[in-house]
């Protein structure tokens, strides 16, 4: 008996000295922010803070990068918020899970895919969500109520805090009898204002007209707030400009940071959330892995006063756009194009948007310093190591390149971002470092893993390479992909150095199980005419802007057909998976050009036109 107590002591004592080990870890993701918002990166890539627009602010994170590596190039793999995120918590390209839009997805399916959370969980740490999630990845029991998969405890959505006493804006769509029937009668915007005071319009009613009364009472609110809606695009009404009506800490994103600390405050006890849910804070003798997810600088983009001011003199440079880059776009991309227009707003509005959006970027930099620094803290007051992953955004966002303020294309503000990444043992990612070769988002679940000490073969399928080995070894790739099919059809993109290609794979505009089975003509994107694909192709090494598309000139003819072979190789037959996530386990698999993605090119240099 003493002989077993004793083993099972031994036990113990490793799995407490493994523990020890594996470092408390911080990934951080913002939504929509472009690179150029840091003045780090600017100075990496330029050698000035500002960006080409002008002025941007972001003294924590500039000290961030300096306590550890900014990765200068990270491209997502994904166009659009759901498809990104799923993309970095599954390790898998979009065509290797399934995950292409914002479709919900499960994991009953035999080709779901296992998350970061999941893998941490087994492997000791204690995995916990605050803010924006956003992965679409939801229990198959409770598919139909959105319910979580249940690996990050807490899980604080932002949903829940929008309408909490610490957050300044949320819509709200009461409910109500219509015509003898209950029915969402419509939505309203929210405000909170800094003294606890609410205002409210009608955005909309579904039961009957807006009241003059109603309609003046919303552009009162509006005025006040100096509130700039995208009345150019199709989506007439998203904000894109204006001030918020509270304070910093008190803003949605500031919420988001205070139920964080809330919970390292909490150390090894039970308490109560900002939502009023009962939690238990982390035990300080495991290791913790969170994920935080900040709102800004999305719409509606409402910085607040504090910050506002601080750009509210600045004179920016519009991205230049004529209506030629569209009239040399194919229709699909030229349609995104015209649904997302920028080009029509006036001069004001236009330095209204950019001025906000950078504004906005400055105030959320101000709350992820103070989360860092509470991480931090905790980290010390335990005696743990740390690793913190920051990732500027889930994609890029459009500032007028291409006449655009959104996101969703395929050129480089829309899929270009970059990452922070820094360590207590500075032997693995050293101070002061910039590493400028490409990584993409699929990158970031290995590279936890290999930080944490897990072996990747525990999560198989994994398309990413850890940071650690592009840190030490070198590029890992030679081009980046990624692939999306929620706006104007399923398009995938393939960039390089020196050429950005872009195509329709599917010809359906919808997704599978709607009016199409999964993997039905799979080889459309390679063998329609090359008229029908869609195609985008631009010559980055005269045109880095991307304001001229090539795909259908003759000098590139050849040199389109063989982006259009190897894009189309990879994303439609190299373990493409197609799945009704409306069901339990319907899906295909489409593997007839198994190994395409072999992250080389090899372009026969005959193929290639003179700049």
């Amino acid at each position: 008996m003493k002989t077993c107590i004793a083993i099972i002591s031994g036990l113990a004592a490793l799995q407490l000295s493994a523990a020890a080990s594996k470092p408390n870890i911080l990934w951080i993701i913002t939504d929509d922010q472009r690179s150029d918002s840091l003045a780090c990166w600017n100075r990496a890539t330029t050698g000035k803070p500002e960006s080409e627009l002008g002025y941007v602010e972001s003294p924590n994170l500039d000290a961030l990068a300096k306590e550890g590596v900014l990765f200068t190039d990270a491209y997502c793999n994904s166009m659009a918020c759901a498809p990104s995120r799923s993309s970095m918590h599954t390790g898998k390209y979009p065509h290797r899970s399934g995950m292409y839009g914002f479709r919900k997805a499960h994991q009953a399916a035999d080709c779901s895919s296992r998350v970061v959370p999941e893998v941490m969980k087994e492997h000791g740490y204690q995995p916990s969500m605050f803010g924006k999630s956003g992965y679409y990845i939801f229990d198959w029991e409770g598919y139909h109520q959105w319910a979580p998969l249940g690996y990050y405890k807490p899980f604080i959505h932002r949903n829940q805090l929008e309408a909490t006493a610490g957050s300044d804006f949320w819509w709200n769509k009461p409910w109500g009898q219509h015509n003898g029937k209950g029915m969402v009668l419509g939505k309203e915007e929210v405000f909170r204002f800094a003294d606890g005071s609410v205002k409210r319009y009608w955005y909309e009613r579904k039961d009957r007209p807006l009241t003059d009364e109603e309609k003046a009472n919303r552009i009162a609110v509006e005025e006040e707030l100096d509130l700039l809606r995208t009345y150019t695009r199709s989506n007439t009404e998203l904000i894109i400009g204006g001030v918020s009506p509270n304070t910093t800490s008190q803003t949605l994103d500031g919420a988001i940071v205070k139920t964080m600390q809330n919970y390292l405050a909490n150390a090894g006890k039970e308490y109560t959330s900002a939502i009023g849910t009962a939690e238990q804070g982390p035990d300080p003798e495991k290791p913790i892995f969170i994920n935080l997810g900040f709102v800004f600088p999305h719409t509606p983009v409402l910085p607040t006063k504090e910050f506002r001011d601080r750009f509210a003199n600045q004179t920016y440079k519009v991205p230049d756009y004529s209506d030629k880059e569209a009239e040399l776009m194919p229709a699909s991309l030229k349609d995104l194009r015209n649904d997302m227009d920028f080009s029509r707003m006036t001069d004001a509005e236009k330095q209204q948007a950019i001025r906000d959006y950078y504004a906005f970027c400055a105030m959320g930099d101000h709350l992820i310093g103070e989360a860092v620094e509470s991480f931090k803290a905790y980290c010390n007051r335990h005696g743990q190591d740390f690793l913190i992953v920051y990732v500027c955004g889930d994609h890029g966002w459009h500032l007028g390149e291409q006449g655009i303020e959104a996101k969703f294309g395929p050129w480089y503000q829309t899929v270009h971002d970059s990452a922070i990444v820094v360590a207590s043992d500075k032997n693995k990612f050293p101070a002061g470092t910039v590493c400028r070769d490409w990584v993409e988002f699929v990158d970031f679940a290995p590279t936890f893993y290999e930080v944490a000490g897990i072996d990747a073969a525990k999560h198989p399928g994994l398309d990413g390479t850890s940071l650690l080995t592009t840190l030490n070894e070198g590029p890992q790739r030679e081009y980046v992909i990624g692939e999306m099919n929620q706006v104007r059809g399923d398009r995938a993109y393939l960039r390089c150095k020196d050429f950005a290609f872009a195509m329709r794979v599917r010809p359906f505009w919808t997704k599978p199980g709607e009016g199409y089975e999964p993997g039905a003509n799979m080889r459309w994107g390679l063998d329609a005419p090359a008229a029908e694909v869609d195609m985008s192709l631009y010559d980055l090494r005269v045109d880095p802007k991307e304001q001229a598309n090539v795909a259908y000139s003759e000098p590139y003819a050849e040199l389109a057909a063989f982006f259009r072979n190897k894009l189309g190789g990879i994303v439609l037959g190299d373990g493409r998976v197609e799945c009704d996530w409306t069901q339990k386990n319907t899906f295909k698999v489409s593997n007839f050009a198994a190994g395409a993605h072999d992250r080389k090119l090899n372009i026969p240099q005959s193929i290639i036109p003179s700049p």
